[in-house]
């Protein structure tokens, strides 16, 4: 769901209406004026066109106020003048002080008074109003929480080219919150407001390009949006524009310009990007290779929760590249990422138990992460857990039979010797039951890997 607070949302449209004839030629000067942006002529006329009782000079008069031009900013006498058009039925007026009751600007902040404005808007047909109410509905805010009235208001004001109503109901589609889930539709309505430049839409038309739903997969397509939205500083789509460089997927592969977009939004936080950034350090493709600009941003994306980028930078510490070597450093960043059920990580971890470095050596705590590991599928894991069992007491080898033989299933032929020498340990009884265990953890998907 796009979020986007209406405390935020200001119309500033210089709206037209008819009273009579000295006002309306204040007005349309005061207007005119606006739009030639001459911001003290155009609260001149405003001014005075409102004072004989113009009812779109006061809320253009509000507008002025709001925004601080041609006049010194004060959002009380905003509401002021809004709260005169408003009471008059003006739908712009109305809205506007409903954003001003939401953010507490110039007035105080009462939801409830916002909803009451938003909806005497609304129902005159003001999209922005309708917008604004639907965020309220969704939130709760003043209203009782109704998801599918929220998309209900989403709707009116999309059908009219609202935008970021469009892709809020993009959105209610795509998560199917208040409407029956529906990616087609999902889609149509992203697409309505991609085309009108909505950079979250244009966005999220990308990612579904790049994924295939509610659209048929067509990755040039996807390249097109993300490079709209990251030429609007969507970080997100610049993430996504140095992935589709790199792997050349709707574009020519070019390492330097996966570089140039990962940059992009790794200097505005984008964890992901951060961490690939790393990894093109480190490789030295689109960029010389550079292990000190690997741990740097490694670090910027681990200290942000990212587990691939703590486990990356967990391994740099206990390389000792581009960082001194710090096997107590290493093992901080493998059990942060550990936890997070990163399998490499977890595997790791339990080497370093058993090894004892960066931590006091402890067998069972090897198992233990080993084990994590193996059963989220890591095969190097499994072999690894093989051998725990063949070496570390309390010794099983029957436990160690179980993990090679899954790991030679899984593709690890050198896991073959260790069975072969197992063989000569156990009976024919345990080599069965052995093989029965690690079947059953296979064909569970390693959901049920009874080792006792």
């Amino acid at each position: 769901m796009k979020k986007q607070s209406p405390t935020t949302r200001l119309l500033r449209s210089f709206s037209r209406y008819v009273p009579d004839r000295e006002s309306e030629k204040n007005f349309q000067k005061g207007a005119s004026h606006y739009e030639a942006q001459d911001y003290e002529a155009a609260y001149k006329y405003s001014h005075l066109a409102a004072q004989q009782g113009h009812v779109g000079a006061q809320s253009n008069l509000g507008v002025l106020y709001s925004q601080g031009k041609g006049v010194e900013r004060d959002y009380a006498k905003a509401a002021g003048w809004y709260r005169k058009a408003a009471e008059q039925g003006y739908k712009e007026a109305q809205n506007n002080l409903g954003t001003l009751h939401v953010a507490g600007t110039g007035v105080q902040q009462d939801y409830a008074e916002s909803a009451k404005w938003y909806r005497k808007a609304a129902v005159q047909g003001y999209a922005p109003a309708q917008f604004n109410l639907g965020l309220l509905y969704r939130g709760g805010q003043g209203v009782e929480q109704d998801i599918t009235e929220s998309a209900k208001w989403f709707r009116k004001a999309a059908e009219q080219g609202h935008s970021d109503a469009q892709t809020n109901l993009g959105a209610v589609y795509e998560s199917g919150e208040g409407v029956q889930q529906d990616y087609l539709e999902a889609a149509k309505w992203f697409t309505e407001a991609a085309k009108q430049g909505n950079v979250m839409s244009q966005y999220n038309l990308g990612s579904m390009y790049y994924i295939g739903t509610g659209v048929e997969r067509d990755y040039k397509e996807s390249f097109k949006w993300f490079t709209e939205a990251a030429n609007q500083e969507h970080i997100g789509a610049q993430a996504s524009l140095g992935i589709m460089y790199g792997s050349g997927d709707g574009v020519q592969r070019d390492d330097k310009e996966a570089v140039k977009w990962f940059t992009k939004a790794a200097n505005q936080g984008e964890f992901a990007a951060q961490c690939n950034l790393g990894n093109m350090y480190i490789s030295g493709d689109g960029a010389p290779r550079n292990y000190k600009k690997a741990v740097k941003w490694f670090t910027e994306s681990a200290i942000q929760g990212f587990a691939v980028a703590q486990y990356s930078l967990g391994f740099l510490y206990y390389e000792g590249k581009g960082v001194k070597r710090d096997y107590k450093e290493a093992f901080k960043w493998h059990a942060k990422a550990a936890a997070k059920g990163h399998a490499l990580a977890q595997h790791f971890l339990g080497f370093m138990y058993h090894e004892g470095k960066g931590v006091k050596r402890n067998n069972k705590e090897a198992v233990n992460w080993a084990t994590k590991a193996a059963i989220q599928g890591s095969v190097d894991a499994q072999y690894y857990l093989g051998e725990l069992y063949t070496s570390v007491a309390p010794k099983s080898y029957i436990k160690a039979y179980v993990w090679f033989f899954i790991a030679l299933e899984n593709g690890d032929k050198s896991a073959a010797e260790q069975l072969a020498f197992l063989a000569e340990e156990l009976s024919d009884k345990e080599i069965a039951t052995a093989k029965k265990k690690a079947k059953i953890c296979i064909e569970s998907g390693y959901k049920n890997c009874d080792l006792h």
